[in-house]
């Protein structure tokens, strides 16, 4: 490989990068492979590349790379494949991530189910967030821990070695074919892990703890990195005062919420809600250390809470999940009866995590119920009181709703609510996340902001920036969008009175549950329900393809949600739910509408599609 052709190339790149790589946050489903994400994305690139081609169309013109940017995204691919392409690895053996300590932990987790032993090799120094004794205890990670000059031979080691590299300043990359792993950190910045060849198969697993752990290094810093390799310069990380943005939104964040206790920020709304179920397994097994910790979950909800909890699960023998289901036919407020009742007469520790509203149905349970059915007392075999349990709340479709409160429903139940930085808190500019707990919660902050630091998992300083820009006008751009959601949902209903329409009640609007995401279940026809069921996902189709290719500036096949502009569409079971059980999809469209759109003309595309049916 020439590195200094390579190089040029890439500098051309970055000069001529569309500037949705460095912006954008969500993709476009009609042109995103999830199973060749990656794949895909590079073979055109490597196509470009051998052609010396690297204008901004022909680069804009590339299929999505993974699903911007949790996963990864035009920057982090370019970067990996670069570094690949120097040490003649295939693209997939290196991987970028936001955080310093989670490939660590990948690795780590990996092992811990096959059994197999880890001796992590440090040059110099340890990233500083990274905490052996949590990994141990908490985590359940059996690892050795080595300084690099005191290893002669790494390959008299049974099992993993991995090698950790701090570095500071200007960026070189090689790699010691003698360990398994060699992980590159930056502070800052993230990490980038090199995958011998002999462990290819580690890939999809260290990849996965990246899609729902952590996230990838971001645009802005593997932009940064980038720059750094190919020019031979300090790399220069976004330079913003972070304390200043911090202060600020956390300020915000209390007066939106309504809650005095500290937020707490993450690089996602995943990463946030697996600080909260660590920190709760830490507190549960300082508090109770002899119960069994029970993880109470809806079959359907968001896949990505639900695939986490499994997989948290699944690497812990006291921990199991229970379903709670929540939609269509079934009632919250029962089934939270039912589940706290079973998991008193097992002495275990409930610790429940749900959607309001639910998604895709946009169902609010009565909230009176609900607390009282939290708030219950309840009695184990033996006669002593059951665990209370710690409602999880993911209200990133309302975060304007006051639930945490001292006169909030919610007061009275040890409770915590978190919300995806990437839907209505940035206007879709960024996907950190955040979580706020109520006065009875209150204590609960230093355990989880304690998993927070050590998986390296904290809102970046671009993402603080953002999130001090856009969080002042959330709450205006909330109520904006469900005027325009309401017209929209009252249209449809009047051309298309067959339709069942899922979404809030005027009563419950003026409670102030004004999501702006409504999910339009068609009318269908056939014999049999297989029959009915494939005509109605056709008409899905039908219906997304004719607005994304009607109205390409405002209509996107995309699952996000709280955008500053335009109209997206999906279809949850083929996305948000890709996780879920089969029998547990929903095949209906859902539909999300922002502050900012032509809605005239959705009409107008929308009343063609009728006239066709």
């Amino acid at each position: 490989m020439n590195s200094e052709h390579l190089h040029t190339y890439i500098k051309n790149v970055l000069n001529h990068m569309p500037s949705d790589w460095l912006r954008l946050t969500t993709h476009r489903l009609d042109i995103y492979n999830e199973n060749q994400a990656k794949s895909e994305f590079l073979s055109q690139f490597d196509n470009l590349y051998r052609q010396d081609i690297y204008d901004t169309v022909a680069l804009q013109a590339l299929p999505t790379a993974y699903d911007y940017i949790r996963l990864g995204h035009p920057l982090s691919s370019v970067l990996e494949w670069m570094i690949a392409q120097e040490m003649n690895l295939d693209a997939s053996q290196v991987i970028s991530f936001g955080s310093q300590t989670m490939p660590i932990h990948a690795i780590l987790r990996t092992n811990l189910l096959a059994g197999t032993s880890t001796r992590i090799i440090y040059k110099n120094t340890l990233p500083e967030s990274m905490d052996v004794h949590l990994l141990k205890e908490v985590y359940g990670y059996d690892f050795e821990l080595v300084e690099a000059s005191s290893v002669n031979d790494s390959n008299d080691f049974e099992g993993s070695n991995v090698y950790v590299e701090q570095q500071d300043g200007m960026i070189t990359l090689s790699r010691k074919r003698n360990n398994d792993f060699h992980i590159y950190t930056y502070q800052h910045l993230g990490s980038i892990v090199i995958i011998n060849d002999e462990q290819k198969d580690y890939v999809p697993a260290i990849q996965h703890v990246r899609r729902r752990e952590t996230v990838a290094m971001t645009p802005a810093n593997a932009y940064a990195v980038l720059h750094s390799i190919i020019h031979q310069q300090t790399v220069t990380p976004h330079g913003i005062a972070v304390a200043q943005h911090k202060n600020a939104i956390q300020k915000l964040i209390n007066s939106i919420t309504n809650t005095s206790a500290q937020p707490l920020f993450a690089s996602s709304g995943l990463s946030m809600q697996y600080a909260i179920m660590m920190g709760l397994i830490d507190d549960a097994q300082t508090r109770h250390p002899e119960k069994a910790i029970k993880f109470v979950v809806p079959p359907n909800c968001y896949g990505g809470t639900n695939d986490q909890a499994r997989r948290i699960a699944k690497a812990h023998q006291n921990i199991q999940i229970v379903d709670l289901p929540v939609d269509g036919d079934n009632d919250m407020v029962q089934s939270t009866h039912q589940v706290l009742d079973q998991i008193a007469q097992e002495d275990a520790i409930p610790y429940i995590l749900a959607e309001i509203p639910t998604n895709p149905r946009v169902e609010v349970p009565e909230l009176v119920a609900l607390k009282e059915a939290l708030s219950k007392k309840r009695k184990t075999p033996s006669g002593a009181m059951a665990v209370p349990p710690v409602f999880i709340l993911d209200q990133t479709f309302c975060p304007n709703v006051h639930f945490l409160g001292e006169e909030n429903i919610l007061s009275s139940v040890k409770a915590i609510a978190y919300a995806s930085g990437s839907k209505f808190p940035s206007g879709g500019k960024c996907t950190a996340g955040y979580a706020v707990m109520n006065k009875k919660a209150a204590t609960l902050v230093p355990v989880i902001e304690k998993h927070l630091v050590a998986c390296d998992n904290e809102a970046t300083a671009q993402q603080y920036e953002i999130l001090a820009e856009q969080l002042p006008s959330m709450n205006q751009r909330i109520a904006d969008a469900y005027v325009n959601t309401r017209e929209f949902v009252t249209f449809i209903e009047a051309v298309l009175p067959d339709a069942k329409i899922n979404f809030v009640s005027e009563e419950l609007a003026s409670q102030g549950f004004t999501p702006s995401v409504f999910s339009l279940d068609l009318p269908t026809k056939g014999n049999t329900p297989e029959e009915r069921e494939t005509y109605k996902q056709e008409q899905n189709l039908k219906l997304i393809n004719m607005m994304i290719t009607q109205i390409p500036d405002e209509s996107k096949y995309c699952v996000s949600y709280g955008q500053l502009k335009g109209c997206y569409w999906t279809i949850p079971a083929t996305s948000t739910q890709g996780t879920t059980k089969e029998s547990d999809k929903d095949y209906i469209a859902r539909v999300s509408i922002s502050p900012d759109l032509d809605l005239d003309k959705h009409k107008q595309v929308f009343q063609e599609f009728v006239d066709g049916m």
